[in-house]
C-alpha cells in the first residue's frame, strides 16, 4: 500500500494561500521500497467560497488537491512495478571473478 504525505508547503504570507505542495508517496513490499516526489502548483483566492486559512489546512485537505492533480493510480501503479523490477531485475551488473 502506498503512503502519500505532504513534505511541506509554500504560501503567500499576505493571505496564507498556498501556492505549492511538495509531496512524496511511498511504497514498500518487505525488503523492497519505491518512492517518487513532485510538487503541485496552485493559484488560491482568499475571496473565493470554500478557501481555507494555512492555519486551517489538514494534511488530508491538501492531499485531496495533489490527488487531484497528479494521477494517483498511475503514480502507485508506477511505484509497484519499480518494485517488481527490484524483485526480478532484467540485468545484473558485475564481473564474474
Amino acid at each position: 500500500m502506498a503512503t502519500w504525505i505532504i513534505a511541506t508547503l509554500e504560501r503567500n504570507t499576505s493571505d496564507g494561500g498556498v501556492v505549492v505542495a511538495h509531496w512524496q508517496v511511498t511504497e514498500q513490499d518487505g525488503d523492497y521500497t519505491a518512492s517518487a516526489y513532485g510538487t503541485c502548483g496552485f493559484t488560491p483566492d482568499a475571496s473565493v467560497a470554500g478557501f481555507v486559512p494555512f492555519e486551517q489546512l489538514t494534511e488530508a485537505d491538501v492531499l485531496a488537491w495533489v490527488y487531484a492533480s497528479v494521477d494517483k493510480d498511475a503514480t502507485e501503479a508506477a511505484l509497484t512495478a519499480n518494485i517488481e523490477q527490484q524483485k526480478a531485475p532484467a540485468t545484473k551488473t558485475g564481473v564474474p571473478w
